[in-house]
């Protein structure tokens, strides 16, 4: 399994929020690129990097950011947050994106999203689900929508999607532990689907759970800042 840090950015500052919620920001570190040198020191070589701004915004804003890691790291990046048009696109994977993640335009706009996967390949096209008691969340999490997750997922899968984040937006950010049950039962209803999970990993402990369910990936971020996981406890694991 692979393991995933995340970076939020506001401001170009790496920030964690709770729930999604942009009242609940707190800044860990001024310098995204200082902590992506962090990660990568300790053998890591994924990052989830999110722009928090974009996702307000719904066009990219903190592709500078992208840019500076890209070019003075290693780390292989998907980068998500407010991703809407063919331009935004462009920016990113410019900027030196590995792979987006599109979450809102899948679900508003799925002829361009379709597009997408169909121009540059599912292995660089990431669909991001995130749920709140099931259904589908879009801009920012700011908004519900009437899809339901497991058929939203199985849908693109049909549409060539590889890869899935799957967030539980109620335990994003709270240190609670991941949705154990939602990902066994995703895994089981869309088989080979590659699974990331993401949202309240909270200790190490249920980082080989995660690989035992058959997860692909799992984005861990305010159990790092916090210290709740360490950066040597996830190379070792990453070493076994």
């Amino acid at each position: 399994m692979r393991i995933i840090p995340a970076i939020d950015i506001i401001d170009g500052k790496c920030v964690r929020l709770s729930k999604g919620d942009y009242a609940t920001k707190k800044i860990y570190n001024e310098s995204p690129l200082e902590v992506a040198k962090q990660f990568e020191a300790h053998g890591i070589k994924h990052l989830h990097l999110v722009d928090l701004d974009g996702a307000k915004a719904s066009h990219i804003v903190n592709y500078k950011v992208l840019e500076k890691i890209a070019s003075q790291t290693s780390l292989h990046i998907d980068f998500g947050g407010g991703l809407k048009s063919d331009d935004d696109l462009k920016i990113a994977f410019d900027s030196g994106a590995n792979q987006i993640t599109g979450g809102s335009i899948a679900v508003k706009n799925p002829e361009t999203f379709k597009g997408w996967i169909r121009k540059y390949g599912a292995d660089k096209i990431i669909l991001g689900a995130d749920a709140l008691g099931e259904k589908i969340a879009i801009s920012g999490w700011l908004e519900e929508s009437d899809k339901e997750l497991i058929p939203f997922v199985h849908g693109y899968q049909e549409e060539g999607i590889k890869y899935v984040i799957c967030t539980d937006i109620s335990k994003d950010g709270m240190l609670e532990g991941p949705s154990f049950e939602l990902y066994k039962r995703l895994l089981s209803e869309v088989p080979k689907i590659n699974l990331i999970a993401s949202g309240g990993i909270s200790t190490f402990d249920e980082l080989p759970k995660l690989a035992e369910l058959g997860c692909e990936g799992t984005i861990i971020g305010k159990a790092i800042y916090e210290n709740r996981i360490s950066l040597k406890q996830l190379e070792d694991f990453i070493l076994k």
